[in-house]
Protein backbone atom coordinates (compact mmCIF):
# COMPACT_ATOMS: atom_id res chain seq x y z
CA UNK A 1 0.00 0.00 0.00
CA UNK A 2 1.26 3.71 -1.17
CA UNK A 3 1.85 6.09 1.96
CA UNK A 4 0.09 9.43 1.72
CA UNK A 5 0.56 12.62 3.56
CA UNK A 6 -2.40 13.30 6.04
CA UNK A 7 -1.73 16.71 4.29
CA UNK A 8 -2.22 15.50 0.62
CA UNK A 9 -5.14 12.85 1.90
CA UNK A 10 -7.46 16.70 2.95
CA UNK A 11 -9.70 18.59 0.90
CA UNK A 12 -10.20 15.10 -1.45
CA UNK A 13 -13.07 13.56 -2.27
CA UNK A 14 -11.91 10.07 -1.76
CA UNK A 15 -12.55 8.43 1.59
CA UNK A 16 -9.91 7.65 4.06
CA UNK A 17 -10.87 5.42 6.45
CA UNK A 18 -9.27 4.89 10.00
CA UNK A 19 -9.46 3.29 13.54
CA UNK A 20 -9.54 5.33 16.62
CA UNK A 21 -6.78 3.88 19.34
CA UNK A 22 -7.70 4.79 23.54
CA UNK A 23 -6.52 1.92 25.09
CA UNK A 24 -3.75 -0.54 23.25
CA UNK A 25 -0.63 1.12 22.20
CA UNK A 26 1.71 -2.08 21.61
CA UNK A 27 4.63 -2.40 19.28
CA UNK A 28 2.74 -3.56 16.49
CA UNK A 29 -0.41 -1.43 16.46
CA UNK A 30 0.88 0.71 13.43
CA UNK A 31 1.45 -2.55 11.61
CA UNK A 32 -2.08 -4.38 12.55
CA UNK A 33 -4.04 -1.48 11.60
CA UNK A 34 -1.91 -0.43 7.99
CA UNK A 35 -2.13 -4.27 7.16
CA UNK A 36 -6.01 -4.34 8.25
CA UNK A 37 -6.40 -1.25 5.46
CA UNK A 38 -5.92 2.41 7.49
CA UNK A 39 -5.35 5.19 6.04
CA UNK A 40 -5.03 6.88 9.23
CA UNK A 41 -5.07 6.17 13.03
CA UNK A 42 -5.91 8.50 15.95
CA UNK A 43 -4.44 8.28 19.21
CA UNK A 44 -7.00 9.43 21.30
CA UNK A 45 -5.35 11.42 24.66
CA UNK A 46 -8.91 13.56 25.82
CA UNK A 47 -10.66 9.92 26.81
CA UNK A 48 -7.83 7.97 27.49
CA UNK A 49 -4.91 7.64 29.91
CA UNK A 50 -2.21 7.79 27.45
CA UNK A 51 0.62 10.54 28.36
CA UNK A 52 3.29 11.95 26.29
CA UNK A 53 5.64 9.46 26.97
CA UNK A 54 2.83 6.71 25.52
CA UNK A 55 2.36 8.88 22.72
CA UNK A 56 5.28 9.53 21.51
CA UNK A 57 6.28 5.42 21.36
CA UNK A 58 2.71 5.10 20.09
CA UNK A 59 3.64 7.76 16.78
CA UNK A 60 7.05 6.06 16.69
CA UNK A 61 4.82 2.58 16.12
CA UNK A 62 2.72 4.18 13.61
CA UNK A 63 5.59 5.81 11.91
CA UNK A 64 7.27 2.59 11.20
CA UNK A 65 4.52 1.49 9.44
CA UNK A 66 4.23 4.54 6.88
CA UNK A 67 0.70 5.19 8.49
CA UNK A 68 -0.12 8.67 9.09
CA UNK A 69 -1.26 9.29 12.81
CA UNK A 70 -3.51 12.07 14.30
CA UNK A 71 -3.24 13.01 18.32
CA UNK A 72 -6.55 13.94 20.05
CA UNK A 73 -5.21 16.05 22.86
CA UNK A 74 -6.69 16.11 25.83
CA UNK A 75 -7.71 20.39 25.98
CA UNK A 76 -7.19 23.13 23.48
CA UNK A 77 -4.32 24.27 25.87
CA UNK A 78 -1.14 25.62 24.20
CA UNK A 79 1.21 22.97 26.05
CA UNK A 80 -0.85 20.14 25.50
CA UNK A 81 -0.95 21.12 21.72
CA UNK A 82 2.94 22.22 21.35
CA UNK A 83 3.91 18.62 23.07
CA UNK A 84 2.25 16.98 20.40
CA UNK A 85 3.01 18.51 17.83
CA UNK A 86 6.66 18.00 19.07
CA UNK A 87 6.29 14.52 20.07
CA UNK A 88 6.21 14.23 16.05
CA UNK A 89 2.25 14.29 15.47
CA UNK A 90 1.52 14.59 11.93
CA UNK A 91 -2.34 15.24 12.58
CA UNK A 92 -3.41 17.26 15.23
CA UNK A 93 -7.12 17.14 16.56
CA UNK A 94 -8.59 19.63 19.09
CA UNK A 95 -11.92 19.09 21.13
CA UNK A 96 -14.76 21.20 21.57
CA UNK A 97 -13.59 24.20 19.48
CA UNK A 98 -16.37 26.75 19.28
CA UNK A 99 -15.67 30.20 17.12
CA UNK A 100 -12.37 31.76 15.16
CA UNK A 101 -11.02 33.26 18.16
CA UNK A 102 -10.81 29.81 19.98
CA UNK A 103 -9.23 28.47 16.05
CA UNK A 104 -7.39 31.50 15.67
CA UNK A 105 -5.40 30.24 18.88
CA UNK A 106 -4.86 26.32 18.11
CA UNK A 107 -3.33 27.52 15.16
CA UNK A 108 -0.56 29.81 16.73
CA UNK A 109 -0.10 27.02 19.10
CA UNK A 110 0.34 24.53 16.02
CA UNK A 111 2.40 26.38 13.41
CA UNK A 112 5.22 28.24 13.69
CA UNK A 113 6.74 31.91 12.45
CA UNK A 114 5.19 33.26 10.49
CA UNK A 115 1.85 31.66 10.17
CA UNK A 116 1.87 31.17 14.02
CA UNK A 117 3.58 31.61 17.53
CA UNK A 118 4.43 28.02 18.46
CA UNK A 119 7.96 27.93 20.53
CA UNK A 120 10.69 26.14 18.66
CA UNK A 121 11.86 23.23 18.89
CA UNK A 122 14.29 21.41 16.20
CA UNK A 123 16.64 18.84 16.28
CA UNK A 124 13.80 16.57 17.94
CA UNK A 125 11.14 13.82 17.31
CA UNK A 126 8.60 16.14 15.15
CA UNK A 127 12.02 16.23 12.52
CA UNK A 128 13.56 12.68 13.27
CA UNK A 129 16.35 14.54 15.12
CA UNK A 130 17.74 15.95 12.03
CA UNK A 131 19.79 19.34 11.68
CA UNK A 132 19.24 21.70 9.46
CA UNK A 133 18.43 25.78 8.50
CA UNK A 134 16.16 27.10 10.62
CA UNK A 135 13.54 28.79 8.18
CA UNK A 136 13.34 25.85 6.34
CA UNK A 137 12.40 23.29 9.34
CA UNK A 138 9.72 25.70 10.54
CA UNK A 139 8.49 25.97 6.66
CA UNK A 140 8.62 22.08 6.35
CA UNK A 141 6.98 21.86 9.79
CA UNK A 142 4.23 24.17 9.08
CA UNK A 143 3.81 22.69 6.25
CA UNK A 144 3.36 18.88 7.55
CA UNK A 145 1.08 19.40 10.57
CA UNK A 146 -2.59 18.77 9.42
CA UNK A 147 -5.49 20.33 12.04
CA UNK A 148 -8.89 18.46 12.70
CA UNK A 149 -11.02 20.94 14.43
CA UNK A 150 -13.52 19.24 16.51
CA UNK A 151 -17.35 20.14 16.22
CA UNK A 152 -19.24 19.33 19.36
CA UNK A 153 -21.45 22.13 20.21
CA UNK A 154 -24.05 24.28 19.19
CA UNK A 155 -21.46 27.19 18.88
CA UNK A 156 -19.70 25.47 16.85
CA UNK A 157 -21.98 24.35 14.48
CA UNK A 158 -22.53 28.23 14.52
CA UNK A 159 -19.58 29.14 13.89
CA UNK A 160 -18.29 26.33 10.97
CA UNK A 161 -18.25 28.70 7.93
CA UNK A 162 -16.09 30.94 9.63
CA UNK A 163 -13.85 28.36 10.86
CA UNK A 164 -13.19 26.12 8.14
CA UNK A 165 -12.96 29.55 5.66
CA UNK A 166 -9.38 30.00 7.92
CA UNK A 167 -6.09 29.41 6.54
CA UNK A 168 -4.20 26.29 8.47
CA UNK A 169 -7.73 24.49 9.28
CA UNK A 170 -7.79 21.50 7.23
CA UNK A 171 -10.68 19.57 8.12
CA UNK A 172 -13.98 19.92 10.40
CA UNK A 173 -14.51 16.66 12.23
CA UNK A 174 -17.92 16.29 14.22
CA UNK A 175 -17.96 14.78 17.80
CA UNK A 176 -21.60 13.55 17.12
CA UNK A 177 -22.63 12.22 20.77
CA UNK A 178 -20.99 15.81 22.42
CA UNK A 179 -22.83 18.14 19.92
CA UNK A 180 -26.04 15.88 20.54
CA UNK A 181 -25.75 16.79 24.35
CA UNK A 182 -24.93 20.42 23.45
CA UNK A 183 -28.35 20.78 20.97
CA UNK A 184 -30.16 19.30 23.92
CA UNK A 185 -31.20 16.01 22.16
CA UNK A 186 -28.50 13.32 23.91
CA UNK A 187 -28.03 10.18 21.99
CA UNK A 188 -30.51 11.37 18.93
CA UNK A 189 -28.77 11.17 15.64
CA UNK A 190 -32.11 11.61 13.38
CA UNK A 191 -33.66 14.15 15.29
CA UNK A 192 -34.04 17.25 13.09
CA UNK A 193 -31.68 19.55 15.10
CA UNK A 194 -28.96 17.47 14.93
CA UNK A 195 -29.40 16.42 10.87
CA UNK A 196 -29.38 20.44 10.25
CA UNK A 197 -26.44 20.90 12.49
CA UNK A 198 -24.66 18.18 9.75
CA UNK A 199 -25.84 19.84 7.29
CA UNK A 200 -24.69 23.21 7.96
CA UNK A 201 -21.04 21.67 8.69
CA UNK A 202 -21.18 19.82 5.45
CA UNK A 203 -22.19 23.05 3.61
CA UNK A 204 -19.48 24.86 5.46
CA UNK A 205 -16.08 22.23 4.50
CA UNK A 206 -17.63 22.22 0.96
CA UNK A 207 -17.82 25.70 0.59
CA UNK A 208 -14.37 26.23 1.61
CA UNK A 209 -12.86 23.00 0.17
CA UNK A 210 -12.17 21.12 3.59
CA UNK A 211 -12.54 17.95 4.68
CA UNK A 212 -15.15 16.74 7.17
CA UNK A 213 -14.71 13.53 9.86
CA UNK A 214 -16.28 11.64 12.10
CA UNK A 215 -16.19 7.99 14.26
CA UNK A 216 -18.49 5.71 13.27
CA UNK A 217 -19.54 2.31 14.43
CA UNK A 218 -20.11 0.59 11.45
CA UNK A 219 -19.84 0.10 8.06
CA UNK A 220 -23.58 1.30 7.31
CA UNK A 221 -22.94 4.56 9.26
CA UNK A 222 -19.98 4.99 7.71
CA UNK A 223 -21.09 4.88 3.86
CA UNK A 224 -24.14 6.67 4.70
CA UNK A 225 -21.83 9.71 5.67
CA UNK A 226 -19.77 8.92 2.68
CA UNK A 227 -22.49 9.62 0.52
CA UNK A 228 -23.54 12.46 2.62
CA UNK A 229 -20.02 14.15 2.26
CA UNK A 230 -18.17 13.44 4.72
CA UNK A 231 -13.95 11.90 3.73
CA UNK A 232 -12.44 11.31 6.61
CA UNK A 233 -14.22 8.10 8.52
CA UNK A 234 -13.15 6.36 11.94
CA UNK A 235 -14.46 2.97 11.94
CA UNK A 236 -15.22 2.56 15.59
CA UNK A 237 -12.04 2.13 18.21
CA UNK A 238 -9.95 -0.62 19.74
CA UNK A 239 -11.78 -1.27 22.85
CA UNK A 240 -14.91 -1.77 20.96
CA UNK A 241 -13.97 -3.58 17.91
CA UNK A 242 -11.96 -5.62 20.38
CA UNK A 243 -14.61 -6.09 22.90
CA UNK A 244 -17.31 -6.57 20.04
CA UNK A 245 -15.16 -8.99 18.38
CA UNK A 246 -14.59 -11.24 21.93
CA UNK A 247 -18.31 -11.13 23.05
CA UNK A 248 -19.78 -12.53 19.57
CA UNK A 249 -17.40 -15.51 19.94
CA UNK A 250 -18.27 -15.97 23.45
CA UNK A 251 -21.57 -15.73 22.51
CA UNK A 252 -20.88 -18.22 19.44
CA UNK A 253 -19.61 -20.69 22.24
CA UNK A 254 -22.53 -20.87 24.45
CA UNK A 255 -24.99 -20.87 21.83
CA UNK A 256 -23.27 -23.87 20.53
CA UNK A 257 -22.58 -25.51 23.86
CA UNK A 258 -26.19 -25.20 24.84
CA UNK A 259 -27.43 -27.01 21.60
CA UNK A 260 -24.98 -29.71 21.71
CA UNK A 261 -26.22 -29.89 25.92
CA UNK A 262 -30.23 -30.59 24.65
CA UNK A 263 -29.55 -33.94 22.62
CA UNK A 264 -27.69 -35.25 26.26
CA UNK A 265 -30.81 -34.32 28.97
CA UNK A 266 -33.19 -35.66 26.30
CA UNK A 267 -31.72 -39.01 26.03
CA UNK A 268 -31.42 -38.84 29.77
CA UNK A 269 -35.36 -38.25 29.97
Amino acid sequence: MATESLKSMVGTKPMKAGHFVVEFVTPGIGHMLKNAGCDFVVFDMEHSAFGYETIKQALRYAEAAQLPAIVRTPSREYDHIARACDSGAEGIMLPMVGNTAEARFILDCIKYYPQGKRGVALGVAHDNYRAGPTAEKLLAANKRTTVFMQIETAEGVENADAMAALDGVDCLWIGHFDLSCSLGIPGEFSHPRFVEAVKAVTKATRKHGKSLGRLVPDVATGLALYAAGFDFISYAGDVWVYQAAVAAGIAGLRQGAGAAEKPKKARKA
